[in-house]
């Protein structure tokens, strides 16, 4: 009897499998399953990767030599790349070719995570395992691992060939990484690699990593950092008016004695204190304000839309501190517990299928209680009807998976933790905004002359209806509006003029959910939620890798995150690389040119570039920069600002003081020297500068920022006593 083989990206999907195709099977198999269904009435065999089984094998592979990293021997880009099986997984992947080359098998499908990288794990399996001829071969897309989405993925299956392009682009991808980092890394390594750690006074020699996604993930940390350390605070000075209730902002318009003029600021304030006095005592001595327009306007705002994997990260960034990486995780566990679809995804929209059948995702959800009494609401007014036309919906907007949402099974709701519960409420309630109608505003703007010509403007709103507001427990209130009384021409005497002064504020940092929003928009930052909505265009990396890159970097000590705000910084050694890397390679640190790469990915799996004709610009592209490094003429020396000096341990007298991503230790720790100071203390980060000066004997200045265990600031210096940093409180005066 002829069977199929379904292979799974591990063990605990495949359990799944079994159990919604109600395989039958008592004997014990190392490694699959192996059983009659009830339900195909078919002998069926279960089996599973774990992630990775094969992988793009290194140089030396090639030839032995390679393995001595060299100048000469780059750019490193064969003609056909070699693949091997990873070696702690090499049973497991003997039991896959054994299982694909048995007689009685005359089907198999491939049901990995439903993702170009899934589906390229499971391609490099076929390739090296090896298929028979004319085996029948097709692809399970599934966005749950819920009985239903599993029956419908296996009875839609689709041929292999179907997934030809995205396979293509698969292969091109990993390629490409490969060649960017293998060369370009040893590259610049053997370049400027002496220089660079004997300049840094690295502990143990240090490579420059380099790599498509990475680099210009770091260019984007040290760009914003730099953008910080010069920006110049710049005062500015506004006038207001306290008139009708509310504070009313002078402008100069067009009517304005002060229109275009070269002493502001902006057309809302003075670059001089003195210009803006000027004009408040002018005013004064007429304190009289007449309201000139009033104008009430109806606004919407609907809900947010869906979560995508990248606006989960950010949102949980926010709200729970956590990082990318850890939104992640608990992303897997809900959608391995059935509670969520498919979490690596960049769709924030639902398809129209999915769209058109919600009935056991919110029915589920009504079970669960939370919240129960919207979905009530949903039923009784039949918005869930009038779905199918709303912005949530849009296959154009769609790729592999549509937005993240509640599946409606919470049967594991039990085995979560308190953040895993939090989150699982916040896709809930996203989910239920949707169907609600949206807020509405009541918005009144008013505009106040002055018989100088000069105008004040104000504005309020009030909340007339609360729409999907009511879901997220956000205020409700309506408060009395104090200008939707006013009439044209209103008069106001004896107002009081006043100055405001206000500064101008750097960029902020990135933080770790930020970043995933900025490489989700091509290096743009964008705050504002409807904007982001309605960019279009390839980013930077994919909802499937964002949060690893930020992970590799911080584990090579390129940046550091602040986990209790998610705030990322770069290191010494990672602005150096920046460095290194503008001066020789400028393109590498762009989002712009990364997003463009990741853009003809998906041209290669929308057919409108072949894999070929990539190759040929990619591998251009990486011999011409090659070649450009080696004719550098260019040296390493240490960012503008940052100073690495060579400090003897204060300890054992023996070791350097050297830096690493947590703080500043002794590099004879081997011998059992355990001086180390931490990049923070009680709350305070602690400068290269300010080490030195403790390695030094010496006690540093009040500094202030210091926090105690209840959250209170304090100022204290800091000294060395006995080997280990001790707070120096300054002298009450008396």
């Amino acid at each position: 009897m002829s069977k199929m083989i379904i292979i799974t990206e591990k063990p605990s999907v495949a359990q799944d499998y079994r159990k919604y195709l109600q395989v039958n099977s008592t004997e014990k198999n190392d490694g699959y399953i192996e059983g009659y269904s009830t339900v195909f009435n078919k002998e069926v065999i279960i089996t599973w990767a774990r992630g990775h089984l094969v992988t793009m094998s290194y140089p030396q592979a090639y030839d032995e030599s390679l393995k001595q990293w060299s100048l000469d021997s780059l750019p490193f880009l064969p003609a056909e790349y070699k693949y091997e099986v990873i070696a702690d997984v090499k049973k497991q992947f003997y039991t896959i070719k054994k299982l694909y080359h048995r007689d009685d098998i005359d089907a198999i499908y491939y049901a990995g995570d439903s993702a170009r990288e899934g589906l390229y794990i499971q391609m490099l399996i076929r390739q090296i395992a090896g298929v028979k001829r004319g085996i029948t071969e097709k692809v399970v897309w599934i966005d749950s691992t819920t009985e239903k989405e599993i029956l419908r993925g296996i009875r839609e299956a689709k041929d292999i060939s179907a997934y030809q392009l995205k396979k293509e682009s698969a292969y091109m991808r990993a390629i490409e990484d490969y060649a960017v980092g293998i060369n370009f890394s040893r590259a610049l390594t053997c370049k400027f690699g002496a220089d660079f750690n004997k300049t840094l006074g690295t502990s143990s020699w240090t490579s420059i990593s380099a790599g498509r996604v990475m680099s210009c993930v770091l260019g984007m940390i040290v760009s914003r950092e730099r953008e910080i350390k010069n920006f110049v605070v710049t005062p500015f000075y506004r006038v207001v008016a306290d008139v009708a209730g509310v504070t009313a902002n002078w402008k100069a318009v067009s009517t304005s004695a002060w229109f275009e003029s070269p002493l502001l600021y902006n057309e809302t304030g003075f670059i001089k204190e003195s210009d803006a006095s000027l004009l408040v005592n002018t005013m004064q001595k007429t304190p009289t304000l007449t309201v000139d327009k009033v104008k009430t306007t109806e606004e919407k705002k609907g809900a947010s839309l869906l979560f995508n994997l990248a606006e989960l990260q950010y949102f949980c960034s926010k709200k729970y501190k956590i990082s990318p990486d850890d939104t992640l995780a608990v992303a897997q566990k809900l959608y391995e517990a059935k509670m969520i679809t498919y979490p690596r995804t960049d769709a924030r929209v639902l398809s129209t299928a999915i769209a058109s059948d919600l009935r056991d995702n919110l029915n589920g959800l009504a079970k669960f209680g939370y919240k129960s009494h919207f979905i009530k609401i949903i039923a009784q007014n039949g918005w869930h009807h009038n779905i199918v036309k709303s912005p949530y919906v849009d296959d154009a907007k769609i790729s592999d998976h549509y937005a993240i949402i509640p599946t409606g099974n919470t049967a594991s709701v039990n085995e979560l933790s308190d953040l895993e519960l939090n989150i699982f409420y916040d896709i809930i309630e996203r989910f239920l905004c949707i169907f609600f109608p949206p807020c509405v505003y009541e918005k009144t703007e008013v505009v106040f002359a002055h018989v100088l010509g000069e105008r004040f403007f104000a504005s309020a709103k009030t909340i007339k209806s609360v729409g999907f507001m009511a879901i997220l427990d956000e205020t409700t209130e309506t408060e009395e509006n104090p200008l939707s009384l006013l009439k044209e021409g209103d008069e106001f005497n004896d107002i009081p003029f006043s100055i405001k002064e206000g500064t101008t504020t750097p960029p902020k940092r990135y933080t770790s959910g930020s970043m995933v929003i900025a490489m989700e928009n091509a290096g743009k930052m964008i705050e504002d939620e409807e904007l982001r909505a309605n960019i279009i265009g390839s980013g930077i990396g994919t909802s499937a890798t964002r949060a690893s890159i930020i992970k590799k970097l911080v584990d090579i000590s390129y940046i550091q995150l602040n986990k209790k705000t998610q705030i990322l910084t770069p290191t010494v050694i990672g602005e150096s690389v920046y460095d290194i890397l503008l001066a020789n390679m400028p393109a590498l640190l762009s989002p712009e040119m990364t997003a463009s790469w990741e853009k003809g990915l998906t041209e290669i799996e929308d057919g409108k570039v072949t894999a070929e004709e990539y190759r040929r610009k990619l591998e251009k592209y990486v011999t011409d920069e090659v070649n450009k490094i080696k004719q550098s003429q260019s040296s390493f020396e240490l960012p503008e600002g940052v100073e690495i000096q060579k400090l003897m341990c204060p300890v054992c007298g023996k070791g350097e003081v050297r830096e690493n991503s947590k703080g500043f230790g002794c590099s004879d720790y081997r011998n059992g020297c355990k001086f180390f100071i931490q990049k923070e203390i009680a709350g305070k980060k602690i400068t290269v500068n300010q080490v030195a000066k403790l390695v030094a004997g010496e006690r540093t200045g009040v500094l202030k920022g210091f926090k105690n265990k209840e959250g209170k600031e304090f100022s204290a210096s800091l000294e060395l006593q006995n080997g280990k940093v001790a707070f120096v409180f300054p002298r009450k005066k008396s």
